[in-house]
């Protein structure tokens, strides 16, 4: 995909025992969110664990990183959200980082889970973008207001149903917005959206 600085969002499922062998990155922050299962990793930082849901990862690819990710359990399907950001700069040292989000959980509000501070919630990456997970309950709005001028937001319904202005989004259904200061965002039924910030010029 091509929205702004956002390159990639993967809606993966993965049977188990199977996975992503070994593989290089550079120059990228990688997010993933697993929804669903364990999900294993592994870097050639020395980093090996489990994802599970209700966390969220992320890894600076920088100058060069190597990583897996596999199924954690044989008997069990994983799914899980893996997305790619531009950072503002290249050759960044490498870093991991991987946190709970469920302990700070909000319903019907905007719960941040990543920015471009390392003092602020959630996890960071080099790049002027926010991520907010929002898990309302149906009939309930709010309005998002961007946090920098230039930015646009990718809007993905990981379950449920919402509404956008006149656009009703269905489960798994994405939309872009961009060129406004604020929108807002209705469940039309009981739903989690993620919320993907991101500058809409490239560095």
């Amino acid at each position: 995909m091509n929205f702004g600085v956002l390159r990639v969002l993967n809606d993966d499922t993965v049977k188990g025992g199977m996975g992503f062998g070994t593989h290089l990155h550079r120059d990228m922050e990688i997010i993933s969110i697993p929804l669903e299962g364990d999900l294993k990793h592994g870097d050639s930082m020395g980093n090996e664990g489990i994802i599970r849901k209700g966390e969220i990862q992320v890894m600076s690819a920088g100058t060069g990183i190597m990583h897996s990710e596999m199924n954690g359990n044989q008997g069990e399907t994983v799914k899980f959200l893996q997305i790619w950001v531009l950072p503002r700069q290249k050759g960044v040292k490498p870093r991991y980082d991987q946190i709970n989000i469920e302990k700070d959980k909000k319903i019907n509000d905007f719960q941040q889970i990543l920015s471009p501070n390392p003092d602020d919630a959630g996890v960071w990456i080099h790049q002027d973008a926010w991520f907010n997970m929002a898990n309302f309950t149906a009939g309930n709005s709010k309005t998002y207001k961007l946090n920098k001028e230039g930015n646009g937001v990718y809007v993905f319904v990981i379950k449920g149903k919402a509404k956008i202005g006149d656009q009703v989004l269905d489960q798994r259904d994405g939309y872009g917005i961009y060129d406004t200061s604020e929108f807002d965002l209705e469940a039309l039924e009981d739903s989690q959206i993620l919320l993907m910030e991101v500058p809409m010029q490239l560095p």
